[in-house]
């Protein structure tokens, strides 16, 4: 977090003139909230005069390496956590891969906080610490009032100053704030967060969103199943290193793949997570 100091010191005479401000979060999550162990995954806040956008590191690296070398690779980012919003609100366009698809939808986001007198000193900064309730979940939140953002990772914002430390009362989800950058231009994220390398973002609303994601734990394979179903050869698909040959290789697949699925379904907003039915 060294490098926040230097922020701090040019941020006054910074803030009117820069584009944007940039803070990585080091992101420790649980896929399987059974598990021990934790997943981890760095995330960027970036603040402009008139936007805050949330998304994984993973995505910026693909697009300057396509950009660098006339590439046209994609990533598909699995955080469930990209979001952009208009500066100093809580309405949020949310971005999310639905089967071979790119689609947003919006929400509204209001966060509660209840600010404790409690601080604690982190390297040179003194942090202060909230507690609200959000997704379903408890959460803690160590904030900087030195950092005049009322920002934080993912949705979570409405403290008077940067949250530099958050997590849930089980450990699920854990956020460090890692490295600061300011910006010298705006930053485009035209190619990877509104689309995401050449698919651009369908609008749909939450239910669309639900329907779409049982559509494809209904039958994962569709794709496949479809080919199959039409083919008059003798037709092998590969998944997962096997090879299918018929409807009834690709039904064991589609049970495996329904599976992982449930197992792996630890949203960090749990009040909105699926429901699988087992078959």
């Amino acid at each position: 977090m060294k490098s926040i100091l230097t922020l701090i010191t040019v941020f006054t005479m910074g803030l009117i003139h820069s584009q944007t401000h940039r803070f990585i979060y080091e992101l420790q999550y649980k896929m399987d909230s059974t598990e021990a162990g934790h997943e981890k995954l760095n995330m960027v806040l970036d603040i402009t005069p008139k936007e805050v956008k949330f998304y994984g590191q993973n995505l910026i690296i693909t697009d300057s390496l396509n950009k660098k070398f006339g590439m046209n690779s994609s990533h598909t980012d699995m955080s469930g956590q990209v979001v952009k919003r208009k500066i100093n609100s809580f309405d949020n366009e949310n971005y999310i891969n639905i089967k071979q698809g790119y689609y947003s939808y919006k929400t509204t986001d209001k966060i509660n906080w209840t600010i404790s007198d409690e601080i604690k000193k982190v390297e040179n900064y003194t942090l202060q610490k909230a507690t609200t309730k959000f997704g379903g979940r408890s959460w803690t939140a160590w904030f900087c009032k030195d950092i005049p953002f009322n920002e934080g990772p993912f949705k979570f914002r409405g403290l008077p100053g940067l949250i530099f430390e958050l997590s849930d009362a089980k450990k699920n989800f854990v956020y460090n704030l890692i490295k600061s950058q300011k910006l010298t231009g705006f930053y485009s994220t035209n190619d990877f967060l509104e689309s995401n390398f050449g698919n651009k973002a369908v609008p749909i609303n939450e239910k669309q969103k639900y329907k779409l994601i049982m559509e494809f734990y209904n039958d994962p394979f569709a794709f496949e199943r479809n080919t199959i179903s039409k083919s008059t050869n003798d037709l092998k698909i590969n998944i997962n290193g096997k090879e299918i040959r018929n409807i009834d290789e690709l039904n064991t697949q589609t049970k495996s793949m329904q599976e992982v699925i449930r197992k792996y379904n630890n949203p960090l907003e749990i009040d909105k997570g699926m429901h699988y039915p087992v078959y």
